[in-house]
């Protein structure tokens, strides 16, 4: 995969010395420049273009989710990591509604850490398991409607290739439930409710819970 070229955006100099000292024995991983600010982020982005952001939500002049929505228009190949201390819904879904690869709390691992680089520089996403119940619960709850952006709001067509099981399938499977569950609460065969799952998952191009949230979340599907 090559090295992985990082820039560190948080206002507070000792994060940004704490996660180079982190950082520093990793071969594949090097930090080319770090930034205190949004807007400082932007132009150094421009400049150096590194391969992923690693992004604090709450900074001056520019914060997190407006610097991640401004590089997925303006870099889209730049890959972004949200670093939090916030574990809030509003700031979870909004940097998901942003675009953002990943979402990590600042109390992580150092191995969890490292495990969401990689993951996400390699073209995958990553969001903690606390992160990721946030996401699924919101979501199945229909609360993400309210931070939509106004632009955004028309139906993408992938809803319409979806049938009216495949979408209560869609819903029992976002809720964490397994396919003799799922079979249970439909009253429906395992095996059926698992070529459900097959054939919803083939459907929307998605390997995993994960990628199925956050493809759900884009297409607005429930």
């Amino acid at each position: 995969m090559g090295q992985t070229r990082i820039l560190l955006a948080d206002d507070h100099e000792l994060v940004r010395d704490g996660i180079i000292a982190l950082l520093e024995n990793e071969e594949n991983l090097t930090v080319v420049n770090e930034a205190a600010n949004g807007m400082e982020a932007l132009e150094i982005i421009e400049k150096d273009q590194p391969d992923l952001l690693i992004v604090d939500i709450r900074m001056p002049k520019l914060n997190g989710i407006e610097v991640v929505k401004k590089v997925k228009n303006d870099f889209p190949d730049l890959k972004t990591l949200v670093l939090s201390m916030h574990d809030s819904t509003e700031y979870v879904v909004q940097c998901v509604e942003a675009g953002a690869d990943g979402y990590l709390l600042k109390g992580s691992s150092k191995e969890e850490f490292l495990k969401a680089i990689n993951k996400i520089a390699g073209g995958g996403k990553y969001f903690s398991g606390d992160i990721s119940a946030i996401i699924v619960n919101n979501f199945v709850n229909g609360n993400s409607e309210k931070h939509l952006n106004k632009n955004s709001q028309k139906q993408d067509p992938a809803l319409n290739i979806l049938t009216k099981r495949e979408k209560q399938i869609l819903e029992l499977i976002l809720e964490g439930k397994n396919n003799q569950e799922i079979g249970d609460r439909l009253k429906i065969s395992k095996r059926t409710a698992e070529a459900h799952r097959f054939n919803l998952m083939k459907k929307l191009e998605v390997k995993n819970l994960m990628e199925l949230t956050h493809k759900s979340l884009e297409l607005k599907l429930i």
